[in-house]
């Protein structure tokens, strides 16, 4: 076993009424990927804090090999005065003061790549950075230093998909150790080789595969219930005892008083798991048959000159329409850039919908645009009749930071909220999300970023709706959290259309895939990610290979294509018919192409006939291969033809 970089002993941190952490043992040692899990509260990014040096503990010690570095990804970065990334990245770096000039020179080429990657422009200054970009500055810094130890609390949260699995491969390959801290667990299952968990206090660790964290967990939380139970009779015998004939003032049953108290003290000291309930309310869409929403042909551009320029949208009021609301303006000398082109689709009532695609290509601005917040630059988007939306969006803009939890769900006063037709008191309403009673009165804006989520949720299922569509709703919250919302989807009787990067949730809650790939291009897949990533990889091998048909085909007879070895006088009798016949296989294949997209777009076909459904999309990639061949062929003739004649 290598030896520990660092090491905690009998840690503890007091809150003042509670100890949130008590005796808390742990080594970290080179080659250790280590997956930190807990609920919200539970005190994990406390533990990050301590094992970075950051928070002083109430007791207990901490030790760190020589030379050791350990670097620190905090879940809400801080930044202080302004910079260019590239310079904030390289900061990270003013501790190695042993590099040399070519080196420096090096690491600041590399810290532009990163952030390329990550979709940030090195140049740009870290003024007005949202949350999401900040993260991502801070996750480059945090790598750059290539620490012994490196501790990422939350790193995946604003990231889109390929960015995710770009990260994945870089930690991967890392040699130092690592702790994680996260709600994803497709991440956490291709990095992890060991858990800690954090329950009431207490520290366990497991070695092993992050896969075998839930049947773990669940053998010890069944332990934890049996002794419980076992205590709570206990404590109810010992009760009957003290209510009979014998008096307990007299001093031989004095003691067995005292130890009554302190099995009531030490049994509300462990409590046991509070579980959380969320209740949703379903509303009732009267008539207007199966049909959700309908799209045709819908086109969405934004500014091209500068991409974080806010896209134009509505006010979101009730009472507006599309005639009384004013059009979004665009300079004159600004020309669009495409973020949806074309787009036609179906949503009927009960699909489960996921949307994927890199940050920035529109997955937001389509779902404002479906909602009616945003107009279209051209098409149109129409409503089933009775619809009730429901939307979360992931800037959680439709909360008011000044106002308190209670009020967010009763805005009008009082402390009662209706929960599918029943009236219930606002307290117990807010428990069911695992808000304490002081923080009911808080101020939304100091709540954190996972308490701010719940209470969105809550105010989003006490309102009636049948189309509950989420914008990256699992940002911040814990890992049982988001397994109760899967089954609050997987029991809703409605319609859900959800943006996520969490490949698990999103596997889990899903059906269909709506991807967007090329510039605009919005194409649907059935089934959840994985069915999606699936299907991608096998076109983009089956295109390469298609690629490489076709380069052989030109390579076979050396001098028949290229302009360069055009020594003949004319083409042959079977290049004519190939240049005569290509263009009329082109066209057909374009149109039976667009056939076969019209018709994936129908989720519906994919309930009717799965197999069905999979052998046309797999038809579409074969036809789409044989398309880019012959279009290449046609070209390579095309050259061949202009190089005879211009001899």
């Amino acid at each position: 076993m290598a030896p520990p970089l660092m090491s905690i002993s009998e840690m503890g941190v007091n809150l003042g009424d509670r100890w949130l952490l008590r005796g808390v043992d742990l080594s970290v040692s080179a080659g250790d990927r280590l997956a930190l899990v807990g609920r919200n509260g539970a005190g994990k990014s406390t533990l990050m804090k301590l094992i970075a040096g950051q928070v002083e503990p109430d007791e207990g010690s901490r030790w760190v090999a020589p030379a050791t570095e350990i670097a620190y990804l905090p879940q809400s970065p801080k930044f202080k005065g302004s910079m260019s990334l590239s310079s904030y990245v390289m900061q990270g770096l003013d501790n190695h003061s042993d590099l040399t000039v070519s080196e420096r020179v090096k690491q600041a080429h590399r810290a532009d790549a990163m952030l390329d990657r990550m979709g940030m422009d090195p140049a740009r200054m870290t003024d007005g950075l949202s949350g999401g970009e900040r993260r991502r500055a801070s996750l480059a810094r945090a790598l750059i230093t290539e620490p012994q130890v490196l501790l990422l609390d939350e790193p995946t949260n604003h990231l889109d998909l390929p960015t995710i699995e770009w990260l994945e491969d870089m930690l991967r390959a890392r040699s130092g150790a690592l702790i994680l801290i996260s709600h994803d667990r497709a991440f956490l299952r291709a990095l992890g080789t060991g858990i800690i968990w954090i329950q009431q206090g207490t520290l366990r660790r497991r070695e092993g595969a992050f896969e075998q964290f839930e049947d773990w967990s669940e053998g010890i939380l069944t332990e934890e219930a049996v002794r419980l139970h076992k205590l709570d009779r206990k404590i109810a015998e010992e009760t009957r005892w003290s209510h009979q004939g014998i008096s307990a003032r007299r001093k031989r049953n004095q003691g067995r008083l005292r130890e009554l108290q302190d099995l009531r003290h030490l049994r509300a000291r462990q409590g046991g798991q509070v579980i959380a309930q969320m209740s949703m309310s379903t509303g009732k869409a009267e008539g207007g048959g199966q049909i959700v929403l309908e799209a045709r042909d819908l086109t969405v551009n934004i500014p091209n000159n500068n991409a974080d320029t806010p896209e134009p949208t509505r006010a979101v009021n009730p009472e507006s329409t599309r005639a009384d609301t004013p059009e979004p303006t665009r300079a004159d000398n600004q020309e669009p850039r495409p973020l949806v082109t074309h787009f036609n689709t179906i949503i009927r009532r009960g699909d489960r919908l996921g949307i994927v695609g890199p940050n920035g290509i529109g997955k937001s601005t389509l779902i404002r645009t479906l909602l009616g917040e945003r107009d279209a630059d051209k098409g149109y988007v129409k409503t089933g009749y009775g619809l009730l939306s429901a939307y979360f969006d992931q800037n959680r803009e439709r909360l008011n930071p000044e106002a308190t939890p209670w009020t967010t769900l009763c805005p009008d006063g009082g402390d009662v909220v209706e929960i599918d037709g029943k009236p219930r008191h606002v307290t117990s309403y807010l428990r069911d999300f695992l808000f304490d009673d002081y923080k009911m009165t808080q101020r939304v804006g100091t709540l954190s970023g996972g308490e701010q989520n719940r209470l969105l949720l809550a105010r989003i299922f006490s309102e009636p709706h049948n189309f509950l569509v989420l914008d990256e709703p699992t940002n911040d919250l814990d890992m049982e959290t988001i397994d109760l919302l899967q089954e609050v989807i997987a029991d809703y009787d409605g319609t859900v259309l959800i943006v996520s990067h969490d490949r698990d949730f999103l596997d889990r809650t899903v059906t269909s895939i709506l991807a967007f790939e090329e510039e605009g291009s919005i194409v649907p897949h059935a089934g959840g990610y994985s069915d999606y990533l699936g299907r991608l990889r096998k076109r983009k091998n089956k295109d390469k290979e298609a690629v490489k048909t076709a380069k052989k085909a030109g390579k076979a007879k050396p001098g028949d294509t290229g302009a360069a070895k055009a020594k003949k006088d004319r083409l042959s009798y079977k290049q004519v018919y190939q240049l005569e016949q290509l263009p009329k296989e082109i066209e057909n294949l374009r149109a039976h192409i667009a056939t076969g997209e019209a018709k994936l777009a129908d989720m519906a076909f994919f309930e009717r006939d799965p197999e069905g459904f999979e052998e046309r999309a797999t038809q579409l990639a074969a036809d789409k291969a044989s398309l880019a061949a012959k279009e290449e062929s046609w070209l390579e003739l095309e050259i061949l033809k202009e190089a005879i004649e211009a001899d």
